[in-house]
């Protein structure tokens, strides 16, 4: 991507996640009714479908997991100091810092709540809006994306996981009731916007120079007011 594609998709990401918080705090009526009435659908056929909800609460409370998703962060700042990137591994830990400081952040001021079923199939504490699955795995997961090897069939190869993680964390979500779908397109736009800024902040690496170890250090519905970490 080009310097100039990161910044716009950056801004991009940013007005559109301001615009939706705006009509999150607003209690746009459209907004509403449109996240219940998919909140409802998808909580129903987790009730019927018992087999695929086991499935995605392992995979939401594991490998999707914001800790496992920060461990992962931290092994790749670990690997990118090794090899002499470490203005690169910085720029990697502060974007992941940054995406829970924001998730946090906009968790308390928008305290907005979760959810609430007679018969729920999976729990989540802390407030609703932004998704902190979402936007977590958005962020290190685009930035992963941006250190792969660049051959054809390694990117394509780790595109495609990408997309599955990202795509199939928020999905978990919705699909276990503890989010409403504004909340994970709020999480994916603001973990959007976080990874372009890194990766545009840090500049497009030249093809091979990270992976061939060439230094390039200068390149870069619970309660929303319980006291749990968000996830």
């Amino acid at each position: 991507m080009t310097g100039a594609l990161v910044r716009r998709t950056a801004t991009g990401c940013v007005l559109l996640a301001a615009v939706l918080t705006a009509l999150v705090v607003a209690r746009w009526p459209p907004l509403v009714a449109f996240d219940a009435r998919v909140a409802r659908s998808l909580h129903a056929y987790a009730l019927a479908h018992p087999a695929p909800t086991r499935l995605l609460r392992v995979l939401s409370d594991w490998p999707w997991d914001p800790w496992t998703m920060r461990a992962s962060a931290v092994l790749a700042c670990l690997w990118l100091w090794r090899r002499g990137e470490r203005a690169l591994a910085r720029r990697f830990g502060a974007a992941v810092l940054a995406a829970a400081v924001v998730s946090q952040g906009l968790k308390a001021a928008v305290g907005r709540e979760r959810p609430v079923w007679p018969d729920p199939v999976d729990s989540a504490h802390f407030a609703a809006y932004p998704s902190g699955h979402a936007l977590t795995a958005t962020v290190v997961c685009g930035l992963l994306l941006w250190l792969f090897p660049r051959s054809r069939r390694a990117r394509t190869a780790a595109l495609v996981c990408v997309l599955v993680c990202v795509l199939g964390v928020g999905f978990s979500r919705l699909y276990l009731g503890v989010h409403w779908a504004s909340d994970v397109v709020g999480g994916w736009l603001l973990g959007a916007a976080l990874a372009a800024v890194a990766i545009g902040g840090a500049g497009a690496p030249r093809s091979g120079e990270i992976r061939t170890g060439t230094a390039g250090g200068g390149r870069s519905p619970a309660s929303p007011t319980t006291s749990r970490p968000a996830r």
